[in-house]
């Protein structure tokens, strides 16, 4: 499910915008949601004089869009490297700088009658709990996807679980168990889930408790990348690693506004937006490089 938000410029707005004035398209990776359509949106407004226009969804799957030119964003914001390099690859951007890092957690439902457990046993333990239900989303379209099937094969060799993976999430690909990523937190916040596959940034945003990872399997931490990379997943007949859970912004070749796009990825990598970042309870990408084109 694809979602997108837009703000009506009638006259004045609140924001200090007015009517007519520029309108930036953002795709970027849906775990980004609350920042990105809450105090991003507003800073945006104020300090650079133009209105965001934002589609949230997978990162993959906007970055396939991209690069086939079935959507025209001004800028894209991807979650881990490789969405960004399809679009590298494809020639619609020159360059993209890190912005925000994150690691992996598993948010639930302060009322599901399993939330008691998750502070009284370990997080893993919980999740093999027969009638528990566990939301997460696609791997095929979303790093977020294939990173739950990455934090749970890595958990199986750090606490010695051989199996865990298959317990908990049954095939890589379950129906069941896979949403959109704004369907994950609703159901999640509604009740239909007890538990989710989850950044940290989610639940934090949605004031849901979540259990923390260590760094072991968390997927957070950029010097036990070589330790992470003994996790994979195959889909399609195409082999998967974990990546670095850094967001990736790029101002797009094909921008209708380019000099506009250039600003805006430029200001997410300045004070004002990385202290919103920070206050979202995003970490500093520090020590990740730029991503470049051919």
């Amino acid at each position: 499910m694809t979602r997108r938000s837009f703000i009506t410029i009638t006259g004045t707005c609140p924001f200090g915008l007015k009517a007519g004035e520029i309108r930036l398209e953002v795709a970027y990776a849906g775990s980004m949601a609350s920042v990105m359509e809450g105090p991003v949106k507003r800073a945006a407004a104020v300090e650079l004089g133009f209105a965001l226009d934002g589609r949230a969804q997978g990162a993959s799957g906007l970055a396939q869009l991209i690069a086939n030119r079935n959507i025209h964003p001004d800028v894209f914001i991807s979650v881990t490297p490789s969405p960004m390099e399809t679009v590298l690859r494809a020639g619609l951007a020159a360059r993209a700088a890190a912005i925000a890092r994150t690691e992996m957690a598993i948010a639930y439902n302060p009322q599901s009658r399993f939330a008691g457990e998750f502070a009284r046993q370990p997080w893993w333990r919980v999740l093999e709990e027969p009638g528990l239900h566990f939301g997460r989303t696609d791997p095929v379209t979303d790093p977020q996807g294939r990173n739950i099937v990455f934090v749970l094969q890595l958990a199986e060799r750090f606490y010695g679980r051989p199996g865990l993976a298959r317990r908990v999430l049954g095939p890589d690909v379950n129906p069941r168990q896979i949403f959109s990523e704004p369907s994950v937190e609703a159901r999640l916040q509604s009740g239909e889930l007890d538990a989710a596959s989850s950044y940290k940034i989610q639940p934090l945003a949605f004031h849901l408790p979540f259990a923390a990872l260590p760094e072991e399997v968390n997927l957070g931490s950029l010097r036990r990348a070589a330790e992470y990379g003994q996790a994979s997943l195959t889909l399609g007949g195409r082999t998967y690693h974990p990546e670095p859970l850094i967001y990736y912004a790029a101002a797009l070749k094909e921008a209708a506004h380019p000099e506009e796009a250039a600003r805006l990825a430029g200001w997410l990598r300045g004070d004002s937006a990385q202290e919103i970042f920070r206050r979202s309870g995003y970490d500093p990408a520090e020590g990740a490089g730029e991503l470049r084109g051919s």
